[in-house]
């Protein structure tokens, strides 16, 4: 039996990266001999253990046999005969597709030190084309190693493309999607990940409402960018330098969504957009099946960004009526990923990346203001249910006149 380190963890030890997990395959064992040592079994479809006490993950050795459409359409085989080679030879690409002894040693049959340092994500064998989760999986590697040079090889798009074409993209099921597009989003530069898949042709299946904002223009006085598409893809990456967490920057993603419904006849101009886009947002999320923390955020995000960038030219009556919708009285965390939202989408345009967004921070005053209003005093006076709340709006309109009176747009 012989054991070694293989896949990410070799990887980014070779690229001088932190080691998050590490993961072992085994040769030459079987399922008995491992649990017969203490390893605990975890696997559903193939032999994967738990060690003992480190309770990193050790896979016997396999191959895999394509036996129907879509990733679960496969047959695993796991024996001892199963050789190191072997087994790499099924994995997606080959920076991924090298292991280490326990002496050091590398062991790389398919070329991927050498891929490492030209900076080239290419794939092991045309087994590739098998498993369509290889393309969501290849996408998001192209998100995180962006800033390191790395390309993605011609013949490995072309084997994406095909796998598009073919129809296999179309049997993923929307957990995986969900689950690759969140981990992506966690990247320093998601909008990668969204490049491959359109370049790729799976974008305009997976997200279409996505892939319809490219070649939608916009007004050129306030998006030098023009395109939408393009756009949105700065805006998802400013998300990233602002925050990260993923329900902003998936809101930052699908802020603009309403763009692509837009008749030709009113370009550049997209009158009634954050109406549109919120039912398209509802739409990606069902179908998706995005967890309501996320679609929340995005709703919000999709209905109510053009109001929060008008924030210094709010009636304090429109600007409680903002907070009241964005419930950002009883929920402020969330307001706060909102206003981050809103200042991505601002200042993800070219030449407005180190521009101020003083909307948020009027916001932020106002909802302190609002806030501030005592209603245990509008209580002890008697006032109850519907005269309560009519009177609690009276006393944080007041307040918000005062605040948004004394605030000057000119000082912005």
């Amino acid at each position: 039996m012989e054991i070694y380190q293989v896949g990410g963890a070799v990887r980014d030890q070779l690229l001088g990266l932190p080691v998050q997990d590490r993961d072992w395959v085994v040769v030459g064992a079987t399922a008995e001999q491992m649990k017969a040592m203490g390893y605990r079994p975890v696997g559903k479809d193939f032999p994967v253990f738990l060690h003992p006490d480190t309770h990193e993950e050790y896979a016997l050795a396999r191959t895999e046999r394509k036996t129907g459409p879509g990733y679960k359409g496969f047959h695993f085989h796991a024996a001892p005969d199963v050789t190191l080679a072997e087994d790499l030879r099924r994995r997606d690409l080959t920076i991924n597709a090298m292991a280490m002894a326990a002496d050091g040693r590398l062991i790389d049959p398919y070329g991927g030190a050498a891929d490492l340092r030209q900076r080239l994500l290419h794939h092991v064998s045309p087994a590739f084309s098998e498993d369509p989760v290889r393309i969501l999986r290849v996408a998001r590697f192209a998100a995180r190693f962006v800033d390191l040079g790395f390309q993605l090889a011609d013949e490995t798009l072309q084997l994406m493309r095909d796998m598009v074409s073919s129809g296999e993209v179309d049997a993923l099921v929307p957990e995986r999607v969900w689950a690759e597009l969140q981990r992506a989003l966690g990247e320093a530069r998601p909008s990668q990940f969204f490049e491959v898949l359109r370049a790729s042709g799976a974008l305009a299946r997976l997200l279409p409402e996505l892939d319809a904002l490219f070649g939608v223009p916009q007004p050129r006085e306030h998006h030098p960018e023009i395109d939408t598409g393009v756009h949105v893809l700065q805006v998802v990456d400013q998300a990233a330098t602002l925050s990260p967490l993923a329900p902003v920057r998936f809101a930052a993603l699908l802020h603009d969504l309403g763009k692509g419904t837009t008749p030709r006849e009113e370009w550049p101009r997209h009158h009634n957009h954050e109406q549109r886009g919120t039912e398209l947002v509802r739409a990606v999320c069902g179908r998706l099946r995005v967890p309501n923390e996320y679609r929340d955020l995005a709703l919000l995000v999709a209905a109510h960004h053009g109001v929060c960038h008008r924030a210094l030219e709010l009636r304090p009556a429109t600007a409680l009526d903002l907070l009241e919708k964005l419930d950002a009285l009883r929920r402020p965390e969330r307001f706060e990923q909102f206003l981050l939202a809103c200042q991505a989408d601002s200042t993800g345009r070219p030449g407005y990346e180190q521009r101020a967004y003083p909307q948020a921070d009027l916001l932020r005053r106002a909802l302190a203001t609002a806030n501030h209003v005592d209603s245990a005093s509008l209580a002890a006076q008697g006032l109850q249910g519907l005269e309560l709340g009519a009177a609690l709006r009276q006393a944080r309109l007041t307040a918000l006149k005062q605040l948004m009176n004394s605030t000057d747009p000119a000082d912005h």
